[in-house]
Parts: structure tokens; sequence; C-alpha cells
């Protein structure tokens, strides 16, 4: 097998990796399980994530009749009281609706089972918080997603090929730099603007760290790029760089993501609506 062909797959495989671990550590994605109420094993899936335009639904497949659902929840970082409402039956489903909240609010929720012989049976040790986003055109959502991964898969492959010394190392950074800068930091604050109502929340005008990562992520590439005009003293700065994207790529994204802190707004949540 030619070296290229190698330097490739395993590049394609380091990407895929990342992709799978970022998916299924990220804090969007649902809270998955299982509990035992009376004879009867139930399997669940919470959502963490939703669009901002609707009321969140829980829905758990319980076959049990004599088997109730109780829903907990407030606003996070707020100084709301814990609602609890009753779960409707619907067949063999609990149903149960988190109010909607404007794109980046969240609302932390605790869900709980309760047996025929009144025992509650919570789903989860800890409540599952919920953050809701706003619309995102596929066509500005795919092209996103598309260039941020192939960024990544470009990282990893200039960075083996500056690991070998190979002879295409700046121009590969070169395509790096360009892929990341259009997908991390032209898209990427459009989907931020789209979702969250804001182009840039990241440092320094903000906590969120998905803006920051895409801006730390691009730094590097720019000294690798500046470095690399000298390919024996820049290779080194492009494994740096490669580096740095993989690792960044490794923390779940939408981490300390854009929220709203209820506290500091002059609004109150009556049922689903929002009453300034």
């Amino acid at each position: 097998m030619k070296r290229p062909l190698t330097l490739w797959i395993l590049a394609i495989i380091i990407t895929l990796v990342s992709v799978v671990f970022q998916r299924l550590t990220g804090p969007t994605h649902p809270v998955r399980g299982s509990v035992q109420v009376d004879q009867e094993v139930v399997k669940f899936k919470l959502p963490r994530s939703h669009d901002a335009a609707s009321d969140a639904e829980v829905k758990i497949h319980v076959r049990s009749l004599q088997t109730r659902g109780e829903i907990r929840w407030r606003r996070f970082k707020s100084h709301d009281t814990l609602s609890t409402a009753e779960m409707e039956r619907q067949g063999e489903h609990l149903i149960a609706a988190i109010p909607k909240q404007p794109p980046a609010g969240k609302v932390v929720y605790q869900v709980a089972l309760i047996d025929g012989n009144g025992l509650k049976h919570d789903l989860t040790d800890q409540p599952v918080i919920i953050r809701y986003k706003g619309s995102i055109s596929a066509l500005i959502l795919i092209p996103h997603v598309i260039l941020m991964f192939t960024a990544m898969l470009l990282a990893a492959r200039t960075g083996l090929e500056a690991l070998v010394r190979g002879a295409k190392t700046y121009r590969l950074a070169v395509s790096t730099a360009i892929v990341l800068f259009v997908g991390g930091m032209i898209f990427g604050p459009i989907v931020q603007k789209c979702a969250f109502g804001a182009f840039w929340t990241g440092w320094p005008f903000g906590h969120d760290l998905t803006d920051t990562k895409a801006a730390i992520a691009m730094l590097f590439w720019l000294i690798a790029l500046w470095r690399g005009r000298n390919q024996e003293r820049g290779r080194g700065w492009v494994m740096v760089a490669a580096v740095v994207t993989l690792v960044i790529y490794l923390i779940p994204h939408s981490a300390h993501g854009s929220e709203l802190d209820y506290r500091s707004m002059n609004q109150q949540v009556s049922g689903t609506h929002i009453v300034q």
C-alpha cells in the first residue's frame, strides 16, 4: 500500500473516532437508560435539545397501566419554584411537555415513574438539562457540518504528513486553514446567530466554548502557516496545530454553550408563553 493512501486511511479513522466520541458525549445527546418498575423494565430517552418554536415532548413507553408518571421542572439559572405535573397516558406511553423557551433558554427537569404501590422511581440520579435553539436552515447547517469535519480530516492528514516529513505539508496546511476558516469563522457565526441570536458569544465577548474552540484552532493554523514557510522549522508547528485541533474536536460540541441567565432578565414564564 502506498504511503499517501495509508495516511489518508489513518486520517479518516482519526476523524471518524472523533465524530463518534463527540456525538456520544455531547450535552445535546439524549440521556438514555432503563429502570425497573414492578416487573417491567422501562427503557427511556430524555431529550436535551429542542426547537424553540414548540414545547419539548418527553415520551416514555410503559406497558403497565398501574404505573403513573411525574415530571418536575424549572428554568435553569432562575429563581423559579419547582413545577410538578402528572404525565398524560396515551395507550402504552406516558407523555409530558416541557414549556418552550426562547433560543438559548434552558430548563432543568426530572422524570419519575410511580408504581402501583405509590413508590417513586426517578429515571435519572441527577436532573436533565434541555436547551432550546432557533431554527437553522439546512442550506446553512449542512455546509457548516461538512466543512467542519472536512477541516478535521485535513488537519489529521496534514499532521500525519508533517510527522513523516512529507513534501505536501505546507500545501495541506493551507487547505486545512481555508476550510476551517470558511466552516468555523464564516458559517459558524451564521449558525450561532440562527440558533441562539448572536453571531459570536465566545472569547472575549462570552463563554461559549464552541466559538472559542474555533478561534483557538484557527489561531494555531495561522501560526503554522506563518512558521511553515520554513519547512524544517515549520513542521513542528503544523503537528502542534493538528494535535490542538484534534483535542478541540474531542471536546463535546455545545459544551458550555450559549445560555440565557433568567435571573438577569425581567421576564417570567407563564405556561408556554413569555410575559414581558
